[in-house]
Formats: C-alpha cells, structure tokens, sequence
C-alpha cells in the first residue's frame, strides 16, 4: 500500500496574516509608538519579520506606509453605499442621521484617533502626515457631506449653500467632542449618545435650513 506523502506547508505556515497586512501593522503600531520621523524602515521590517527588500516590494517607501496605513483607516469614514437617495424631507432626515451616526462611530474609533494624535505631534518634523490624513480622510468626509447637500438643494429639500451646510453640519454634530477625544478628557461615546448627537445635528439643521424656494 503507497503511504501518502504529507501535505505541503501553506505559504506563511509561520504567520498567516499576509506579508503586506503584517508590514503595516508593524509600521503603524512603530508610527504610534515612536512617531513618524522617528521611525526606521528597519525597525518595521524588524517588526513585521520581513527583509528590507520584502518591505519596498510589498509597501514601499515609509510614506508610502502611512498613507497605506491612513487609507485603510479612512475607508471607514466613506458614506454607507445603501443609504437611501433622499427625496423628501422626512428621507432626507434619515440619510443625514445615519451618515452623522458612522461619521461619529468611525472617527470616534481610538485607531482612528490616535492618527490624528499622529498627525498633529508630526507636524513640524513631518508634515505629509497630516497632508496624507487631511486628503485621504478629511477631505474625502468633507466632499461626502457636501455631495449630499448638493442633491438635497437640487431637489428643493434644503436651502442654503452646500459647502456651507456640510460643515454647519459638522459643527453641530461633533461640537468639541474631537477636541476632548484628542486630548484624552473624553470616552469615546456609546452607542446611545452616537445616535443622539446624530439625531440632535439633523434637528437642528433642518430647523435652520428650510425647503428651497
């Protein structure tokens, strides 16, 4: 009777997590710990078991490992692709809730802040840091927001400027939890108090901002 040979080792039998997933989890948890400036290629390498030379092939250079790592965290902050397109005021309420609902979730997360701790210690020393978080993160929030006060204004459910209501909006839903978070006076909010805030900034925007027209 032929004896079966052994199955073949799967690739990484030594670490399943994949090459590139482990390099920036080294390279993030190093960016946290000892900043951006601070932090050597080698060390990452050195945290992930990776070469050097596995380490560019599979990332790339150290920014290149930042706006990685600030991507994958950003993704979080896109619109939800199911909300539903607004076409009264009663829908368009619930479009801004649920949006306010994962913008608070999302960047309440203590990854999430913690890049944003990253970004502003950096920002003499390293200033792509916050150049990286602002275009990725920020500005793509930002262009969310203001897209979707644009289709409010065009269907005549909102009357105001678009941009100017997109950050009315934000204001009104972050107030200074951010500054708070960031400086570590401030739990992160549950569940409970992300939905209130959510529903109290869409109250109070619709109050101030009436049908066009």
């Amino acid at each position: 009777m032929a004896t079966r040979s052994a199955p073949k080792p799967a690739p990484e039998a030594a670490d399943e997590t994949p090459v590139r997933q482990r390099i920036l989890a080294a390279a993030f948890s190093a960016f946290m710990e000892q900043g951006f400036a601070e932090t050597s290629t080698l060390e990452i390498a050195t945290r992930a078991r990776v070469s050097k030379r596995e380490l560019y092939a599979h990332v790339g250079s150290k920014q290149e490992m930042l706006a990685a790592c600030i991507g994958e965290r950003a993704k979080r902050l896109q619109v939800p692709a199911d909300l539903p397109v607004p076409h009264d005021r009663e829908a368009l309420a619930r479009t801004l809730e649920a949006f306010g609902t994962q913008l608070l979730r999302e960047v309440s997360d203590p990854t999430v802040i913690a890049v944003f701790r990253l970004a502003i210690a950096e920002a003499v020393r390293a200033p792509e840091v916050a150049r990286a978080l602002n275009a990725i993160g920020v500005e793509a929030g930002r262009a969310a927001l203001k897209g979707m006060m644009s289709g409010a204004r065009s269907a005549g459910l909102l009357g105001g400027e678009p941009a100017e209501m997109a950050e009315h909006f934000a204001g009104l839903l972050w107030g200074n939890l951010m500054t708070r978070l960031l400086l570590r006076v401030a739990e992160r909010p549950n569940e409970r108090e992300i939905a209130r805030r959510a529903r109290a900034a869409t109250a109070a925007l619709l109050q101030l901002y009436p049908p066009a027209g």
